[in-house]
């Protein structure tokens, strides 16, 4: 029975509910969020302060100066994959966002394959997310380099995984207490990274020293080489494509967003679209204001975009906003931890994992899948762990992340293109609030192009320094092949004839 508002017309919690009965599921998850707090999710995942603080040396140092055209090339490519990715959001708004979307217009082992990768490359972001306050809070709490000396390159990855399991416990418990607690958190942090990235661009842009014509200087990267600057230009691509994915967050929290079809697709498409401008001017500036872009801790996982803060704004003014970048990296963890929760519970709810039951069961008045917060923090934290004397930790798990994630986007963009070959979305029900129309196919098939491209980029074994062993160029391909094996005979002995909604959720 739905229920009628005082003029005898449906509510509207009634109609998402009865929206999400059509696919088979009954509504358990707490229908709370608004349009900013949808925004705000997929914004705080990619969160510009937390990934460009993090991975801004090993962008420059590959680039130059000249690698921020990096930036607007990714979010061009970023934002085909986005704009299918709202068009499914109306189509379909269910948790597990990627999950559900390949599972609908792929097929369910396609689903569950996506639903695989993606899983992996939130655990694997969690953990890498996680790391980053390792470059931001010893430079202002000396006190927080809990393990040897910061300049130790072996203590330096030991603190990080410290302080990274530290943050992962505090997510664990704030997404099991529920998604109330974790948007208002996530709302504030929103807030504050966008002042605090106004303030840095208003800042920078005042005390420039130099004009916006830095961006075209290589310096020297590229020379002699084959392909001349284009090689450094692909290395340098690591930072932009590590900060913008995750834009489909909106997406996956799709069944605690009020009016989803209507208010997911334009959240997926503001979260990049204002992480990619503010990026964009927060990295000329940054680049016109600083002293010396020559300066070596440019290059350095202790320098970088930190160095450059302290560098033009002074110690005192510096070490507030570095402050704000810790806040940043805070509640970026913890939408990848909620996004990561999303995933679990969808997959489980169609028994499309081991323990699906206690995976999938919301719990009390928090409303919330409590093991699966609990099973997504501990499997990140023993990943970390694992991985405890790897030094440059964040620089080996980074590119595994990048590929992972855009494997399940292209996964995701290739069954929707073979669908809308063969008649989608004319023949598949309600479009909600957004459609391409004739603009589908092209921007479709681009995304397509796209996806292949990055990972392409991304798994491309460069060579590493000398001494480096032969076979860590090539980690980020290993892995993956792992992965997918790992899934692949998962999925045939074990899953395939288990693919179905479990009773307890059934609508």
């Amino acid at each position: 029975m739905t229920r009628a508002s005082d003029d005898g017309a449906e509510s509207p919690a009634s109609a998402d509910s009865r929206d999400l009965a059509a696919f088979g599921y009954k509504q358990e998850l707490d229908r709370t969020l608004g349009s900013f707090s949808s925004f705000a999710a997929g914004f705080s995942y990619i969160s510009i302060l937390t990934g460009m603080f993090q991975m801004f040396h090993l962008g420059f140092g590959a680039g130059g100066p000249a690698f921020f055209w990096t930036w607007p090339v990714y979010f061009f490519g970023q934002l085909l994959v986005a704009l299918c990715f709202a068009e499914l959001a109306a189509h379909y708004p269910l948790a597990g966002g990627v999950y559900q979307w390949a599972k609908y217009v792929g097929s369910r082992p396609v689903g569950w394959m996506t639903g695989w990768i993606y899983t992996a490359n939130l655990i694997i972001t969690i953990a890498a997310v996680a790391l980053a306050l390792q470059v931001t809070l010893p430079r202002i709490a000396p006190w927080s380099q809990l393990v040897g000396d910061v300049n130790n390159p072996t203590d330096w990855a030991v603190n990080a995984v410290v302080l990274g399991c530290i943050l992962i416990a505090f997510t664990t418990l704030i997404n099991s207490v529920g998604v109330g607690l974790m948007a208002k958190i996530n709302n504030v942090g929103v807030v504050t990274e966008l002042a605090g990235v106004v303030l840095l661009i208003v800042i920078f842009a005042v005390r420039a020293v130099r004009g916006p014509g830095v961006v075209f200087d290589t310096q020297g990267r590229g020379d002699g080489q084959p392909l001349g600057y284009l090689g450094p230009l692909l290395a340098a691509a690591l930072m932009a494509s590590y900060v913008m994915y995750g834009f489909d967050t909106a997406g996956s929290l799709a069944e605690e967003t009020r009016d989803p079809r209507r208010k997911a697709p334009w959240a997926i498409l503001q979260a990049l679209s204002a992480a990619a401008a503010a990026g964009a001017l927060l990295m000329l500036f940054a680049l016109m204001a600083v002293s010396d872009p020559h300066a070596g801790p440019l290059s350095l996982p202790t320098g970088g975009l930190g160095f450059i803060v302290t560098d033009v704004v002074g110690q005192p003014l510096g070490t507030l906003f570095l402050i704000d970048v810790i806040f940043a990296v805070t509640v970026c963890c913890l939408a990848v931890h909620a996004g990561a929760v999303r995933l679990l519970f969808a997959m489980a709810r169609d028994n499309n994992l081991p323990c699906s039951a206690a995976l999938s069961r919301v719990w009390g008045v928090s409303r919330t899948p409590v093991v699966a917060a609990l099973v997504a923090g501990l499997v990140a934290a023993v990943f970390l762990v694992l991985n405890v004397f790897v030094a440059g930790l964040i620089d080996h798990i980074a590119p595994m992340a990048i590929l992972w994630a855009n494997l399940a986007y292209l996964l995701v963009t290739s069954s929707l293109l073979w669908m809308r070959c063969r008649g989608w979305p004319e023949k598949d029900g309600p479009s909600g609030n957004f459609a391409l129309g004739k603009w589908g196919l092209p921007v479709n098939l681009a995304a397509v192009v796209w996806g292949v491209l990055v990972i392409a980029n991304i798994g491309w074994p460069r060579g590493g320094a000398a001494g480096t062993p032969w076979y860590q160029p090539y980690g980020t391909l290993l892995g993956t092949g792992i992965l997918l094996a790992v899934g692949g005979a998962y999925y045939w002995f074990f899953q395939r004839h288990k693919n179905r909604v479990l009773e307890e959720h059934r609508a």
